[in-house]
């Protein structure tokens, strides 16, 4: 085996190491962060990471073009459809009230959300201030 062959291979190993403890941190974080926001950061930011490294990895030690491009698109994909599964399940988390609000910095989702698409009152208010129904269904 070359010089450049091998310290490709020392280079892939290292990086599947290193890939594979990223991951494992982010893990680790999904299982011991306290919320739903932190986490979908621990389950985004470090897993893609991780999967980056290692594919890096898995990329030096194969070496190969058709084993490249397909390592090129899971890199892809994952990072294209990670990131959005987890702005998902903080959107759900925080529509149904599972996020506490009183932490967050900037609400600009309460304001968008309780606005009326005819751009009146706020849907809240609006039901407030309307009279019950005659028959006296709701």
């Amino acid at each position: 085996m070359s010089g450049w062959a091998q310290t490709a291979d020392t280079a892939g190993a290292v990086l599947l190491l290193l890939g594979a403890a990223v991951s494992l941190l982010g893990a680790i974080g999904m299982l011991r962060l306290p919320d739903v926001l932190s986490r979908s950061h621990a389950a985004t930011n470090p897993q893609s990471l991780g999967m980056l490294l290692v594919l890096a990895g898995v990329a030096l030690r194969l070496r190969s073009g058709i084993d490249l491009g397909t390592l090129g698109l899971i890199g892809f994909f994952q990072l294209l459809t990670g990131p959005v599964a987890a702005h998902l399940v903080a959107r759900v988390a925080y529509r149904t009230g599972y996020v506490g609000r009183e932490g967050l910095l900037f609400d600009e989702l309460d304001e968008q959300l309780s606005r009326r698409p005819d751009g009146g009152a706020p849907a809240a208010a609006a039901a407030e201030q309307s009279p019950p129904p005659p028959d006296g269904t709701a």
